[in-house]
């Protein structure tokens, strides 16, 4: 019995960005997959991400989310580095 798998876009700015060499990923995740949990794998595969995962923002589909956000098929999440200010 195969789950049923969703696809989802992944764009990454600033230093994300640079610890996955990469502007935007597509992935492919079982359904029901939370943002935590796709954060979890790329930063399996890409280990450097790891040093950026606490201070990330994420949003998908251009709202802000928390990390328990259950992902859904052709949604777009962003890893925004934090904001600076004061």
């Amino acid at each position: 019995m195969d789950k049923e798998r969703i696809r989802v876009r992944v764009r990454f700015f600033a230093a994300p960005r640079e610890a996955v060499g990469a502007t935007e990923l597509e992935r492919e995740v079982p359904a029901g997959t939370t943002v935590e949990e796709l954060i979890g794998l790329l930063t399996g595969e890409y280990p450097a991400l790891r040093r950026y995962t606490r201070f990330l923002s994420i949003a998908v589909n251009r709202a802000y989310v928390g990390v328990q956000t259950v992902l859904q098929d052709g949604d777009e999440v962003a890893c925004l580095p934090p904001v600076g200010g004061g």
